[in-house]
């Protein structure tokens, strides 16, 4: 009963004038940033930390999470008619979308990416509800030893967001890791790797290196090797979006499928929802009578990867609400964004900040209305945005990153920052080092250390106490077998090759 009387708490918050206004308004910008090529929910995100910092913290989070999950069907609308993945999450979602689409069946394609994106978003949501809180309560006997032992583990999981390359992952990793040891230690109060720079005693800004990595490198990239723009005529009205009964009836086991894989990939931290819709996809083409119809324009490809990606976005939230672990890149900038605004996420969150929590949840199912309230009429305004150039659309995204990076503290030293971490990301991605890892490595660097240290005080030094209590000790096997997960596979992959060739 708690849970519900919560949430009707969480509801009068969400619908105030003010945040029913910026949900709309950030799940707008999310639906935007989904549409267009390239820019991605995790430079989205980033881009509107600053532009939110004068809002107080459930307003800034509610936006912010609205162009989360805006982004996530926003790919969609380019992926079906254009064949282009707003973004990587929509990428399963061309093979079949855009077949119908040169099928002459456009609209039902992008109908059923609203309204799955809306049951699967939905679904998400409600399994947010019910098992956040249990969650959080059982965390809540978590000491330093408990803490080191989990933001450990998550730490290891930049191996998982490296991609292709778990190595370059783990070096892009290290490397957020050293950023963060910048500045003064909180426990000694000794300057460290400052250069003698007094902006640098309070550390290097997590603004100004998030929006540096993904929207000031992203426009770098662009600069040299610009995206074509593709354009296309389609004539669409809103009666020929909706998918008919037979559509449905092909789809309904592929959306709940895909929702349901989708959720629970999402809750992994590290997995995301990109890993989710390849899983709900495949799943779907092994289980379909008919798995050589995939890829020729069946609706079953679209409703399953569209419900797995969506379903994602809400996954990723229980661990970092829950326990300060973020699921993906964008929720390890949400993450920053969090503990900005002064909100530790953890255990105590839910005890501490209750209107906060129950505020963010219900404005996550007014988002899902709201998504498909703005969506289902302005698909053909979403494709003519296609038409703006890219020489117009990236010195904007630029002005806006710098005034908003500046804006924060009113320091032109953060937009330094942003310069410096737009070339290096720019480096990283030639180079093909995912600057997730960084990001993720910059939030929990502290957290580690911080953790560490506390609980090697209350051993006096004993390493012991991470095996001796039961949370820690499970959380740091755990820890040890993540980290170490992608040699072991590589040297599984290397005996049956042996034992092929042999």
């Amino acid at each position: 009963m708690d849970i519900f009387s919560n949430l009707i708490m969480g509801f009068d918050v969400a619908l105030s004038p003010l945040n029913l206004l910026m949900c709309f308004i950030g799940v707008l910008i999310g639906t935007l940033i989904g549409v267009l090529p390239g820019i991605g929910p995790t430079t989205g995100v980033a881009i509107l930390i600053p532009i939110t910092f004068g809002m107080n913290a459930t307003t800034a989070i509610i936006t912010m999470c609205g162009v989360y999950y805006g982004a996530m069907y926003g790919g969609s609308t380019t992926s079906i008619l254009l064949n282009v993945p707003g973004e990587s999450s929509s990428v399963m979602t061309t093979l079949d979308g855009y077949q119908m689409a040169k099928n002459g069946r456009p609209g039902p394609a992008l109908g059923m990416a609203a309204l799955a994106s809306f049951i699967a978003g939905t679904f998400a949501v409600l399994m947010l509800t019910f098992l956040s809180p249990p969650l959080a309560n059982y965390a809540v006997s978590f000491g330093p030893p408990e803490y080191f032992a989990l933001t450990f583990m998550g730490l290891t999981l930049v191996t998982s967001l490296g991609g292709n390359s778990p190595l370059k992952g783990l070096i892009s990793g290290v490397f957020g890791l050293l950023v963060a040891c910048v500045g003064i230690d909180a426990q000694s109060g000794v300057a460290r790797f400052t250069f003698g720079s007094m902006y640098l005693l309070d550390g290097v800004g997590f603004i100004g290196v998030a929006v540096g990595l993904f929207a000031a490198a992203e426009v770098l990239v662009n600069i040299e090797e610009p995206m074509q723009q593709i354009y296309t005529e389609a004539k669409l009205n809103l009666r020929s979006l909706f998918p008919n009964l037979q559509d449905w009836k092909d789809s309904f086991g592929a959306l709940w499928r895909g929702s349901i894989i989708g959720f629970f990939v999402g809750v992994l931290p590290g997995a995301g929802a990109t890993i989710s819709s390849f899983m709900a996809y495949a799943a779907e083409k092994k289980l379909s009578r008919h798995p050589e119809k995939f890829g020729t324009g069946i609706i079953e490809g679209v409703a399953a990867p569209e419900g797995a990606n969506n379903a994602a976005a809400g996954g990723a939230l229980v661990p970092l609400l829950t326990l300060g672990i973020p699921g993906s890149g964008t929720t390890a900038v949400l993450l920053g964004a969090l503990m900005i605004h002064g909100l530790r996420p953890g255990p105590m969150l839910f005890s501490a900040h209750p209107d906060f929590v129950w505020g963010l949840i219900a404005s996550m199912y007014i988002g899902n209305v709201l998504l498909v309230i703005l969506n289902m009429p302005l698909i053909g305004l979403w494709v003519r945005l296609l038409k703006v150039p890219y020489k117009v659309l990236m010195p904007l995204i630029i002005t806006i990153s710098a005034v908003g990076v500046f804006a924060t503290d009113n320091n032109v030293f953060d937009m330094w920052v942003m310069a410096v971490f737009g070339v290096i990301g720019y480096i990283m991605k030639k180079l093909d080092y995912p600057p997730a890892p960084a990001v993720l490595a910059l939030v929990l660097g502290p957290m580690v250390e911080m953790s560490l240290r506390q609980s090697l005080t209350i051993s006096h030094g004993n390493l012991g106490v991470f095996f001796t209590r039961p949370i820690s000790a499970t959380l740091t096997v755990f820890a040890i077998i993540s980290l170490f997960a992608p040699l072991f596979r590589i040297l599984w992959i290397r005996l049956r090759k042996a034992k092929g060739a042999g």
